[in-house]
């Protein structure tokens, strides 16, 4: 072998072994925190013991209130369930991308690859990315996790009431006879899994439970064992996988290096009734832009990181923790996209607040309200009669609130404050402009065409009037 061979031999060797060495340094750095994210579908500002329930136990959420951080002004994204899920995941507002409604299994839309989540954005920091729970971004491939920034993805791929129920594990059905009754526990168990095989590297676990989203469901271990009936088993149980995730972490010494987040995707489904959580103190629920549909409980815990017992009554949204993330793991952020989000992680910290205090709400494509500091204004409403899977709600004129006074919106100051409430409309529309031109809405499905029945229906009564 020529002294020229060895020479470029060595060379890559030595580009082979250092290329080992930073890649082990990128799953091993310290500084790199892990991240879980805990998503519960439909759980109620009133469902929590931290958040004042007295009927429900859930002592492993309290506790992360008490070792973390509290925030009783938190957003959702949306009143419902896809545009939610698609704002926390990209921070950026669902409108932006064409996501007003929710997904259906005869869907053939999604969220667009082209979007950005904190799964690729911590892929490119060395992280491990599972998904287990509930996607609802679109179940065509093309639009499932494993094309969206995550390495693994076990569970139902869409809202546990909808046709065709299925267990999928990355991109494939590997159980079409679920029994919702240990799903809750089957998420905790993957999770755990998820958690022990990446100890060694960081990693971002997205667990997102389908529940207490109905139909409710709940393993025999907490069938009874609250006083809200079944509503209240199911939070239980969710309150106990939560444990379960927090005992596994603490066992294998990451608590000190792990950011915990929990939060619902909106306010409870109240047209259920019992099996549809509560409000608490706020006015109304899911699929509507009162607070009861879009405040949601969330806590975060880092141990050692977070002071322990804050309480943050500052305004922030589910929108907040993409750029959050990014700022804590030294990501950087996409620069050829709008970001909705702002940074917590001085509010985490506590060692300064949020940027900004406003706030636009939509249902669907349609503006229906603004937030700006203490102040909410709500544009008139024409009410809806209700159905059997949506509250009827009654008619309203603009509303002008004092959100500190007045969380449960009772009282509108309209007709007292009505400059204040011009200086909101102003603002408002400057923030909607400011948006620039949106999609039109991604469709997700159509009505299913029925004349065949219609004809036969005619063609029955046709007969019976013929004959004598």
């Amino acid at each position: 072998m020529s002294r020229w061979s060895i020479y470029l031999m060595s060379l890559l060797i030595l580009s082979f072994s250092c290329s080992d060495k930073q890649q082990s340094q990128a799953t091993t750095d310290p500084s790199l925190p892990n991240i879980v994210y805990i998503f519960a579908d439909d759980l109620g500002y009133g469902d929590l013991g931290c958040f004042g329930a007295t009927d429900i136990k859930t002592p492993y959420l309290d506790q992360l209130a008490e070792g973390g951080i509290k925030f009783t002004e938190f957003y959702s994204a949306s009143p419902v369930c896809s545009p939610s899920r698609a704002g926390l995941l990209t921070g950026r507002i669902p409108q932006r991308m064409g996501i007003n409604s929710v997904f259906f299994p005869e869907s053939f839309t999604g969220m667009s690859p082209e979007e950005i989540t904190i799964a690729e954005l911590l892929k490119e920091r060395g992280y491990a990315t599972g998904i287990v729970g509930k996607w609802h971004l679109g179940h065509r491939e093309v639009f499932l996790p494993l094309q969206q920034g995550f390495d693994s993805y076990f569970g139902i791929p869409y809202s546990n009431d909808m046709r065709s129920v299925v267990y999928m594990r990355d991109n494939e059905v590997v159980e079409d006879s679920v029994d919702q009754r240990y799903t809750v526990k089957k998420y905790a168990e993957e999770s755990l899994k998820f958690i022990e095989a990446n100890q060694k590297r960081p990693f971002f676990l997205y667990l997102a439970h389908n529940m207490p989203h109905v139909p409710l469901y709940v393993s025999e271990d907490f069938d009874g064992s609250s006083e809200r009936g079944l509503y209240g088993d199911v939070i239980q149980e969710i309150d106990w996988s939560v444990g379960q995730v927090f005992q596994k972490l603490r066992e294998l010494q990451l608590l000190e290096n792990t950011l915990i987040v929990f939060s619902s995707d909106n306010g409870p489904w109240l047209v259920m009734e019992d099996h549809g959580g509560s409000a608490g103190i706020l006015r109304e629920g899911k699929q509507f832009t009162f607070e009861g549909g879009v405040r949601v409980p969330t806590l975060a815990y880092w141990e050692g990181k977070i002071p322990e017992g804050t309480v943050s009554s500052a305004p922030a949204a589910q929108v907040d923790w993409f750029p959050t993330i990014a700022a804590i793991t030294a990501s950087s952020l996409p620069t050829d996209r709008e970001i909705d989000g702002k940074d917590l992680s001085s509010v985490l910290l506590g060692t300064g607040s949020r940027e900004g205090d406003d706030f636009l709400f939509f249902d669907g494509e349609e503006l229906q309200g603004y937030r700006k500091g203490n102040y909410k204004l709500k544009l008139p409403y024409p009410g809806f009669e209700g159905t059997r899977w949506k509250k009827a709600v009654a008619a309203h004129d603009t509303l002008l609130i004092n959100l500190k006074q007045d969380p449960g919106e009772q009282n509108n100051l309209y007709g007292e404050q009505k400059e204040k409430a011009k200086e909101l409309f102003a603002e408002m529309e400057r923030a909607y402009e400011a948006l620039g031109e949106l999609p039109p809405s991604l469709k997700v499905g159509s009505p299913q065409d029925g004349s065949h029945f219609d004809y036969l229906n005619t063609k029955k009564e046709g007969l019976k009037t013929e004959s004598p």
